[in-house]
């Protein structure tokens, strides 16, 4: 369905005389295919936002290309019609909405913009109908302005919305980060019913635990690269790169204390050095590192199970 082909982003900062050149997102390569879920997961600074705006035309890539069944969306001049297919849920749900009106409204303009074919009866018996397959009551939140709901409850008002139209692309970017344990797993539930219409979803987050839980396959990022992706089950239960692991060791668990000998940050610069002069970009962080580590590919290691990594 959807499909990133060696997708890069390079951005500039500083002066003329003392420019410098950061490399978000390298050669990343992924798919998305109907009805299915990927997860999107790293660090902050891996460049799992970045890839999300690219997706959604909101930052155009420095090399390669992102496929919409085969076609590059950088060569659909009609943004009405691209929006239509692909649309974006982000981690402020406020920032989404437009204060001055009621959830009633807003639903109004989606038809008026996307759905003017649907007339006004059907469309009012399908919102009731996608407010309660999103776990919303239509006499609870239709009336109402943004400022007196909560996060959860916009939160899948956008995924209701993504529904009423139809959507075929998501990109939600760590959509249930501002929200409180109790509401994440309803918003992630509502997700899911995107996933029964044959909805394509990039699943951005940092949680380990959620992109278990939603997701069928993984892209595991770190400095903008890919380190390991495949199948979900078979990256959890058998992650093969040393990020990976570490990633996964730091989940907390209920049964134990954290634990103090955590794994420092890396220093930046050496890590930069070190990648520029051919090397493997986490190679200051891994216990397996030495002289012969130089900057790998990835590599099938099993059936839909992928490993970037000399020593694997």
């Amino acid at each position: 369905m959807i499909k990133a082909k060696d997708l890069t982003k390079v951005f500039n900062s500083g002066l003329l005389l003392s420019k410098n050149i950061i490399t978000a997102v390298d050669e990343v390569n992924f798919e998305i295919g109907r009805g299915e879920i990927l997860a999107l997961v790293g660090e902050s600074g891996s460049g799992k936002s970045t890839i999300g705006k690219m997706m959604l035309k909101l930052l155009k890539p420095s090399g390669g290309q992102i496929l919409l069944e085969d076609k590059d969306i950088f060569s659909i001049s009609n943004n009405k019609e691209f929006y239509s297919r692909v649309q974006g849920i982000f981690q402020d749900p406020y920032s989404s909405f437009n204060p001055i009106f009621k959830v009633n409204r807003i639903f109004k303009l989606v038809r008026q913009s996307f759905k003017k074919e649907i007339s006004i009866s059907e469309w009012n018996d399908r919102v009731e109908e996608v407010l309660k397959k999103v776990g919303l009551n239509a006499g609870d939140v239709l009336n109402k302005y943004i400022h007196q709901l909560s996060g959860g409850q916009l939160q899948r008002l956008l995924i209701a919305r993504a529904l009423l139209m139809d959507v075929e692309v998501l990109v939600a970017d760590e959509i249930t980060s501002m929200l409180d344990a109790s509401t994440r797993v309803d918003v992630l539930e509502a997700l899911l019913s995107l996933k029964e219409i044959g909805a394509s979803i990039l699943f951005v987050t940092h949680d380990l635990s959620q992109a278990y839980y939603i997701s069928d396959k993984i892209v595991v990022l770190y400095k903008g690269s890919v380190v390991e992706s495949g199948s979900i089950e078979k990256v959890f239960s058998n992650p093969m790169h040393p990020y990976t692991r570490m990633l996964l060791d730091s989940i907390p668990q209920l049964d134990r204390k954290w634990e103090e000998d955590r794994i420092s940050v890396e220093d930046f610069d050496k890590s930069r050095a070190a990648w520029k002069e051919g090397l493997c970009k986490y190679i200051d962080r891994c216990s397996l590192a030495d002289v012969n580590c130089m900057r790998p590919k990835l590599k099938l290691v099993e059936e839909d199970h992928y490993v970037a990594c000399v020593k694997i």
